[in-house]
């Protein structure tokens, strides 16, 4: 073949090449006068219709390079793994996504990147986070938090919507064009 995929090296380039190469297309697509339509269709609806834009196809559009983009990353997580199983299509993934993109911030194209690896790494270290606790403080109840990443990731968003309904990324935007304003003179 022309590029070994069973080498982990060229593997990971591959996919690092399929997932800057998705993360391009989203800020062209999101920069661009389409893009503009989008976020002028989610912001007013009647106006856009009014404006003359056939809203239905512009959102059929949204929709299957939402869902390619989707199969892309379903299709390179089955080459990676070598298999692919059910787990994915479960309702609680789709919860998971949300999650991810709500703590990182919604509006943004930096959040729900920085979601993904915050909560996959909760998912993934939460069980050393509760042994490390437990050995510390002797409370043995820590011990058992990785079996709780349900609980856990449920109180997390909760917290986002209650505490910072921006995410990560959005909040600091929001300080820093707060810090910014100040720094304006008048």
């Amino acid at each position: 073949g022309l590029l070994d995929l069973g080498n982990d090296i060229n593997l990971y380039y591959v996919v690092l090449a399929l997932a800057i190469g998705g993360f391009a297309l989203i800020v062209r697509t999101v920069h661009s006068p389409f893009g503009q339509v989008l976020k002028a269709i989610k912001e007013n609806e009647a106006r856009a219709i009014s404006l003359g834009y056939d809203v239905d196809n512009y959102k059929l559009v949204a929709f299957v390079l939402s869902a390619a983009l989707a199969g892309l990353a379903g299709a390179t997580k089955t080459v990676v793994l070598g298999f692919e199983t059910l787990t994915d299509v479960h309702w609680t993934m789709s919860g998971l996504v949300i999650l991810m993109t709500l703590v990182g911030g919604m509006g943004t194209l930096a959040g729900p990147i920085l979601g993904a690896f915050l909560i996959v790494a909760l998912e993934n270290k939460l069980g050393d986070v509760g042994n490390f606790l437990a050995e510390t403080t002797h409370v043995e109840w820590f011990a058992s938090l990785g079996e709780s990443v349900g609980i856990v990731t449920g109180l997390i968003f909760v917290a986002c919507v209650l505490l910072f309904r921006r995410g990560i990324v959005g909040e600091i935007a929001a300080v820093l064009a707060r810090a910014g304003r100040r720094r304006e003179p008048a």
